[in-house]
């Protein structure tokens, strides 16, 4: 009998985001949503279900809300979960496997010509930078429904999800536990001569084991003394060698366990020593901008206040910091990134039109998470640190501790 006992979310935590969404709805004149999923990385319909079935949320102002999925299994598998305990949040369950065919609930409840909510159309979340929601589902689905007016709102829905409540932060703390536990994974195996494949499996298991799931891309790695390189290792989705460690090496992860749809991000690096002059100089300043944060982070400042006070470390040194220094996380929707000493600089990228990166506002509340990930470059050279980071009553509570400092070995 397994004894791995991830925190489950009660009834009346549904209720609770329920009425959340409903008075959004309200003050902006919507009579449903539609709550993408699809192959969405944040996977949006999951606040509303409690589930994620690859498809979207139908959820009226006044009713009893609809999961649609692509296929009759994904809905045995709900029920097969309901079978053993676990309680559904929504019982209606249907396939659909067009626009055409979700077009027909919004009729039968004569919703056709009202204004309807829309999350997922133009989010900007990693990898959903073109929105998430189908082009042919979204063509569909409006050709079938002529009169109705569309509104999206995937910006004020992330607001909504970024205040947690006691039970999502319980998940938040798990999560972060397990990422914990694979970064001291991570520390032990990282030798030279250890291949990046060995790492990368071990470390998954370790969060595995804790019978939570991996948000895409579950890991990001790389290493070698001075690279730019980040994703998911190359190897991964190509027939190319893994690398093998070296002295000198810089050894780069970003770990993305979730619990439910609870994500943490940590940054664990580890210096196969010894490290480069400038390494040594980047991995200084990364810190002192995790410092500055966690001095920082406090309810009532703005999130730019936070970004502000994370930069200064670099102005003064002549860093500059290549991904964003914070952002928050379940939903990625704040993204702290920093334009501070980058005014000549020159990857040899070539951008078709400008880089969009949206700048969103928000004043910092009690039971916020955020991933803290300061960076710190020059040139080719990056060192990258951090991890997950609450915000309380009168300050912050950091929940990981080996992620936050290079790990030297």
């Amino acid at each position: 009998m397994s004894q791995v006992h991830p925190p489950e979310l009660s009834l009346t935590e549904r209720d609770r985001r329920w009425a959340r969404v409903r008075a959004m709805m309200r003050e902006q004149h919507l009579k449903a949503l539609l709550v993408a999923g699809f192959r969405s990385r944040e996977m949006y319909e999951s606040y509303l279900s409690d589930d994620y079935n690859e498809g979207c949320v139908l959820f009226p102002l006044e009713g009893d809300p609809v999961v649609i999925t692509w296929a009759h299994l994904r809905v045995m598998r709900a029920r097969w979960s309901e079978e053993r305990g676990h309680k559904l949040w929504i019982n209606d369950y249907r396939v659909a496997t067009n626009g055409q065919a979700v077009a027909e609930w919004f009729k039968d409840l004569h919703l056709d010509q009202e204004t309807l909510g829309v999350v997922g159309l133009t989010s900007q979340a990693p990898t959903e930078a073109y929105g998430a929601i189908p082009a042919n589902f979204w063509l569909q689905l409006t050709e079938s429904l002529p009169k109705a007016q569309f509104k999206d709102v995937s910006e004020l829905f992330s607001h909504l999800m970024l205040v947690k409540s006691a039970e999502e932060l319980g998940q938040i703390r798990y999560a972060a536990h397990a990422a914990e536990v694979a970064c001291e994974v991570v520390a032990k195996l990282a030798k030279p001569g250890v291949g990046e494949e060995k790492i990368f499996a071990h470390a998954s298991m370790a969060m595995l084991e804790f019978g939570i799931g991996l948000r895409y891309p579950a890991l990001v790695m790389n290493s070698g003394p001075a690279t730019l390189s980040w994703g998911p290792p190359r190897w991964s989705t190509r027939g190319e060698r893994p690398r093998v460690l070296q002295r000198g090496d810089l050894l780069q992860t970003e770990l993305m366990p979730m619990c439910g749809n609870q994500e943490v991000q940590v940054q664990m690096t580890v210096a196969l020593d010894p490290i480069d002059v400038i390494n040594q100089g980047c991995e200084k300043v990364a810190r002192q901008s995790y410092d500055a944060g966690i001095k920082a982070l406090r309810p009532g400042i703005t999130f730019q206040e936070l970004v502000a006070a994370m930069e200064e470390p670099l102005k003064t040194s002549g860093h500059w910091a290549y991904t964003p220094l914070v952002h928050s996380i379940s939903p990625h929707f704040l993204a702290g990134r920093s334009q501070v000493n980058t005014e000549k600089l020159n990857l040899g990228v070539t951008f078709m039109g400008k880089p969009s990166a949206p700048i969103r506002k928000a004043v910092i509340e009690p039971g916020m998470v955020f991933a803290f990930e300061p960076n710190a470059c020059w040139e080719s050279h990056r060192v990258n640190i951090g991890g997950t980071v609450v915000v309380t009553a009168d300050g912050c509570e950091e929940l990981n501790r080996i992620p936050c400092h290079v790990t030297h070995v």
